[in-house]
């Protein structure tokens, strides 16, 4: 079983794990990332068997500096703008992989670009001593529901890897908005952590929505971040048996006969939603209900993150990387 330390207490620990080739589950400020070498061939397959994700689903590379990624990828005047305003931070940028840039054929899934991110904190820090980028997907097993807590990894993957490093539960509970310069335009691959609407203030253009062909970043597939339990979505009523995910004060008719309930938020605010979204999704699949009815989450700000997860939750599991 994977060994459990605190933050203060893993820096030494998880650098000779990395240098070894091997994988480390870290906090970041968005969920839980299993971490290894993005150069290192064998760290990154590791990940893959660890998670059992498809080795088609390009994985992103976090940074510790502008620098780094600049020694990485080639960035257009826009993408540099929105890394400038928001890194370290919950946003990821597909750009142009420059040419011997050491990064490992599998972490970009055989793509020209690659997936770009500065994470704060531990995870800074630590991509910081290493020295070189880590690919760092979500810590948990592929498809089902993303990580919050050192608890639900050591509890999804604590047999599979060596160490989880606890940093509390993360603060955005998300993963990373993925965009996309193409050309004039700046494309949406995955809402995320930071909101459509505070990406188009700085970029001065609107978002376009979804890829133009195929999977060209991270949690684009059909289904992903799935529980156990088949998910019900726009609930306006609880049918028996059924677990429900509640948003904000009004609750959907027959809620008293819910398995069990749990509320995103009581007062409707999506940052404080978006945060409670992974773990409460894992709490109502461990009640033993066979399916999650939940109550409908406006568009608007986080929002757009939250229903696309939701939706992907919901997809038919024949999709499922």
């Amino acid at each position: 079983m994977a060994e459990i330390l605190a933050v203060g207490e893993a820096m030494e620990r998880a650098l000779a794990l990395l240098e070894g080739g091997d994988v480390v589950a870290i906090p970041t400020e968005t969920v839980y990332g299993l971490a290894a070498d993005a150069t290192n061939g064998i760290g990154v397959a590791r990940i893959f068997e660890a998670k059992g994700r498809p080795r088609f689903n390009p994985l992103i590379a976090h940074v510790a500096d502008i620098a780094m990624a600049e020694r990485i990828a080639v960035f257009d005047p826009l993408s540099k703008r929105l890394a400038e305003a928001f890194w370290p931070g919950p946003l990821t940028l597909v750009l142009p992989q420059r040419s011997g840039n050491g990064i490992h054929p599998l972490v970009t899934a055989g793509l020209e670009t690659i997936a770009l991110r500065m994470p704060r904190g531990f995870g800074g820090e630590l991509i910081a001593r290493l020295g070189r980028p880590l690919a760092a997907p979500s810590a948990n097993s592929s498809g089902r529901i993303s990580a919050t807590t050192a608890e639900a990894v050591a509890a999804d993957l604590g047999a599979k890897i060596r160490l989880v490093v606890d940093g509390g539960a993360t603060p955005v509970g998300l993963e990373s908005t993925i965009v996309k310069v193409e050309g004039e335009d700046l494309r949406l691959l995955r809402p995320g952590g930071v909101a459509a609407e505070d990406i188009e203030a700085v970029a001065g253009v609107k978002l376009l929505r979804g890829a133009a062909a195929g999977i060209e970043a991270p949690g684009m597939l059909a289904s992903h971040y799935a529980p156990g339990a088949a998910v019900r979505l726009n609930a306006g009523q609880v049918a028996g048996g059924e677990a429900l995910l509640a948003f904000g004060g009004r609750r959907a008719e027959g809620w008293q006969g819910a398995a069990a309930l749990r509320n995103l938020s009581e007062s409707g605010d999506l940052r404080e939603a978006a945060t409670n979204l992974f773990a409460h999704l894992q709490a109502l699949d461990q009640s033993g209900a066979t399916t999650i009815a939940v109550e409908p989450i406006p568009f608007d700000g986080l929002g757009e993150a939250i229903n696309d997860r939701l939706f992907r939750a919901a997809a038919p599991r024949d999709k499922a990387d």
